[in-house]
This record gives structure tokens, C-alpha cells and sequence, in this order.
């Protein structure tokens, strides 16, 4: 009986219309579930392969980019010290000169930390509404800054380590306070320097180098064109030593008794030093090694090259013979004339740009500062003041394609140079006045001089209680 039943239920199953239908309307409802569940797999499964590809697509800093980076920074410090210190050392007198080792270096350590501190913050971040002139303290003491932070270059999408771009900028920041000592040298108060170091970096340098600089910046949205540093660097520092020897007076003796330098030896090892460490200075400023590194390197060489055969052969047609100072300032200036247009103006260019300045900054070491009656103790204004014009407002010239340069968008040449001699201009007055309040400050509170009796002695002695050399 129970087979019976179950056989006719079986055969009502498989024979009922309304069984029958009601399979045939499941069918469907089934297949796509089916294709359902597939699609959602196949979706999470893409969406599991996804996730390393996005990874993946982020920028990640090439080696190579990175330790052209690294080497770029140590040519800087190598020009710093022992280049800038012992180009100025050999030129002071033998009773100097230990005092202007001990400045350069000490400078370089006290911007290093005050850089790493608040410096890189204010002259690169974000300032908000105050962004167009400084940056803000969201990166105070290298906060949020780690091994993976990365930094935009000027190609897109391509990024060097933060660190990279953090170390390479800080040397930057050194050189410019420490081109200052020879425009005081032998006379100004080792502690004075040293706080005149502080506030002078942190209200002139640091918004100099934002507004040229940092995106949002003054300058640096209105298209002014500086690679390397020609006016925050330069112009910015010869202004200051300008200014300094100025307020300062002149030396004890000045234009009655002789002041030679004490060992040209070693102001030449000094300029070769220097020229060394500007191949980071200048290809290094390109933030990756590319052709843009590779048209700033052979700049750096011509340039030089042509100023220091022009500032020779000046000196000999004016003075009947070359000297070896000449042909070492007329380098110092080639490199600075450079500076700004390094990695966009063609290598013709630079050479004029080069022979332009080597003369140039020859007569304002002489006739400009015989006119004006300064004592610019080592013709910092003269060399890097000057230089640093000429490089800057050339480079409005020769980075015309036309004249073989790169080129920029919607380029004009009477445009481009009224946007490159207003930031000559700005960085003239902005320099000017931060370093007159900084060491009128310093005058009235602590006094800038040595007494006249640590000046005649001089002041590795006076200052330092040590002598360079012994008998």
C-alpha cells in the first residue's frame, strides 16, 4: 500500500500541469542566482586584484633619482665647508682667520636644526591665507614627515623621498647665511652673528625662498624663473652683506694701510671647492637625474668657464696682468650668474650669460665700491649681489627657445623679464629692509663690533682665543 502511494505521488508530481508550470517559472528565478552569485564573486575577486594595482600605481621614488639626491646634498655641504669658508679664509688676514672658519661652520650647524625645526615648515607649506609670502608650522619639528613621505619633482607623477628633498633644501638655506660672514669679516661680534643668523633667516630667507618657490607663492605664481637660487640665494645674501658692512662701518685702517689676503692658496682650493659642490647646487635643483640635471651640469661648467677668462682678461687689459684671485672671482661669479638659469637656458646662452657677469662683477668689486665707499670686506655684494642680477634678469632673456633655451608657456621676452626684475626688485627690499631692523636690533641691544682693541689683535684671538698658524 505504501509503494502504491508513493508511486501515485510520484506521478502526480511529474504529470501536474500546475507542478509542471510552477518548475518551469523556477528555472529562471534559479539561473540567475546563479549568475548572481558568479558576478559577485567575479566582482570581489576584481576588486581583490585591484587593490595591489592601486597600490601599486602610487608614486614610489626611483633609486636613481634618490641617490642623485643624496650626492647632490653632499656636493652643497662640501661647498659650504670647507668651500665657502676656505675661499673666505684664505682671503682675510692671518689674524682672521680662524674666526671665519668657526662663523661658516657654526652657521651651518645653527640653520641645520633651526631648519629642521620650523624652517622647511614655514618655507614650504601651506600658509593659508598668508600662503602668497609664508608657509605654515604644520611640519614644525618634521612632523608627519617619515621614510615613505614622498615629494613632488617637476615631472608628474614622479616623487623623491621627503627626507631627500628636507636635507637637500636645508644646505640650501646654510649656504645663503654663511655667504654674509665675508661681507662683516674681521670686524663683526661672533655672538651678534650669530643671532643676526637667526633672524634674518627666519624673516627674510624663509619668505623669500616661499614666495619664489613654494606653489601659492607670490613669485612663484607670477612665473618668475629661478632654478637654483639666484635671487633666494644670492641677490638675497648680497644684500644683507651690503647692508651689514654699511651699518657696521669700515674696517680700522681701511684705504690707508694694506689689507692682502694672507693665503691665495687656499681662497683658489676654496673656488675649486665650490665649483665642485655647484654641480649639486645647480644639477641638483633639477630634483631628478634627467636631461634637465644633465643641461644644468654642462651650464655650470661653461658658464663658469667663459667668467672666469673674462674676468681675467679685464683684470689683464685694465691692470697689465692676470692674477689669480681675478681668475677665481670670475669663476665665484660665473657660478652665481648661472644659478638661476641653469637648467633652462641653452649651453651658448649660459656661456654669455658667464663672460657678461665675469666682467660685470669686476667693475663692481672696483669701480662700484671705490664710487661708493663700502667695505664689503670680501665683495660679497660685488660678486653675489651683482651676479646674482645679471643671472637673474638673464635668464628672462635666454631661456627663449629662440636663443636656445627651453622655453616656457606663452613665453614673452619683455614679459618675462619684467617678471624676473620685479622679483630682483622684491628680493632687493625685502633683504634690505629685514637686514637694516635685524642689525640696528643687534646694535642698540648688544652691540654688532669688536672693540677696537680685539680688531687690531684680531679675532681669532680676541674671539676665540686660538691662532691659525704658529711660528
Amino acid at each position: 500500500m505504501k509503494k502504491l502511494f508513493a508511486s501515485l505521488g510520484l506521478m502526480c508530481v511529474l504529470w501536474s500541469p500546475g507542478l509542471a508550470l510552477a518548475q518551469d517559472a523556477a528555472a529562471p528565478v534559479e539561473e540567475f542566482a546563479v549568475a548572481a552569485t558568479v558576478e559577485s564573486v567575479a566582482t570581489e575577486a576584481a576588486v581583490a586584484a585591484a587593490a595591489p594595482a592601486a597600490e601599486a600605481a602610487a608614486p614610489v621614488p626611483d633609486k636613481g633619482d634618490t641617490t642623485w639626491m643624496m650626492v647632490s646634498t653632499l656636493l652643497v655641504i662640501l661647498m659650504i665647508v670647507p668651500g665657502v669658508a676656505l675661499f673666505y679664509g684664505g682671503l682675510v688676514r692671518a689674524k682672521n682667520m680662524l674666526s671665519v672658519l668657526t662663523q661658516v661652520m657654526a652657521i651651518f650647524c645653527l640653520i641645520a636644526i633651526l631648519w629642521a625645526v620650523y624652517g622647511y615648515s614655514l618655507a614650504f607649506g601651506d600658509g593659508g591665507g598668508m600662503n602668497w609670502a609664508i608657509g605654515d608650522l604644520s611640519k614644525l619639528f618634521l612632523a608627519g614627515i617619515t621614510p615613505a613621505s614622498t615629494a613632488a619633482t617637476f615631472s608628474a607623477g614622479v616623487v623623491i623621498p621627503e627626507f631627500s628633498f628636507v636635507a637637500f633644501q636645508l644646505t640650501f638655506a646654510a649656504i645663503t647665511v654663511a655667504l654674509i660672514v665675508g661681507g662683516l669679516a674681521e670686524r663683526v661680534k661672533f655672538s651678534a652673528l650669530l643671532v643676526f643668523a637667526l633672524l634674518w633667516f627666519t624673516f627674510s630667507y624663509l619668505p623669500i625662498a616661499h614666495m619664489v618657490w613654494a606653489t601659492g607663492g607670490y613669485l612663484f605664481s607670477k612665473g618668475d624663473l629661478d632654478f637654483a637660487g639666484g635671487t633666494v640665494v644670492h641677490i638675497n645674501a648680497g644684500i644683507a652683506a651690503l647692508v651689514g658692512a654699511i651699518v657696521l662701518g669700515k674696517r680700522i685702517g681701511y684705504g690707508r694701510d694694506a689689507m692682502p689676503p694672507h693665503s691665495l692658496p687656499m681662497t683658489m682650493i676654496g673656488a675649486s671647492l665650490l665649483w665642485v659642490g655647484w654641480f649639486g647646487f645647480n644639477a641638483g635643483s633639477n630634483l631628478e637625474a634627467t636631461g634637465g640635471a644633465a643641461l644644468a651640469f654642462i651650464n655650470t661648467i661653461l658658464a663658469t668657464a667663459a667668467a672666469g677668462l673674462a674676468w681675467m682678461f679685464a683684470e689683464w687689459t685694465l691692470r697689465g696682468k692676470p692674477s689669480m684671485l681675478g681668475v677665481a672671482s670670475g669663476v665665484v661669479a660665473g657660478l652665481v650668474a648661472i644659478t638661476p638659469a641653469a637648467g633652462l637656458v641653452g649651453p651658448m646662452g649660459g656661456i654669455v650669460l658667464g663672460a657678461i657677469a665675469g666682467v660685470v662683477c669686476l667693475w663692481g668689486v672696483t669701480g662700484l665700491k671705490k664710487t661708493l665707499g663700502y667695505d664689503d670686506t670680501l665683495d660679497v655684494f660685488g660678486i653675489h649681489g651683482i651676479g646674482g642680477i645679471i643671472g637673474a634678469i638673464g635668464t628672462g632673456i635666454f631661456v627663449s627657445p629662440a636663443l636656445g633655451g627651453v622655453g616656457v608657456a606663452d613665453y614673452s621676452m619683455a614679459g618675462q623679464v619684467v617678471t624676473q626684475a620685479t622679483g630682483v626688485l622684491i628680493t632687493i627690499v625685502w633683504s634690505g629692509v629685514v637686514s637694516l631692523v635685524a642689525f640696528k636690533l643687534i646694535d642698540m641691544s648688544m652691540g654688532l663690533r669688536v672693540s677696537e682693541e680685539q680688531e687690531r689683535e684680531g679675532l681669532d684671538t680676541g674671539s676665540h682665543g686660538e691662532r691659525a698658524y704658529t711660528l
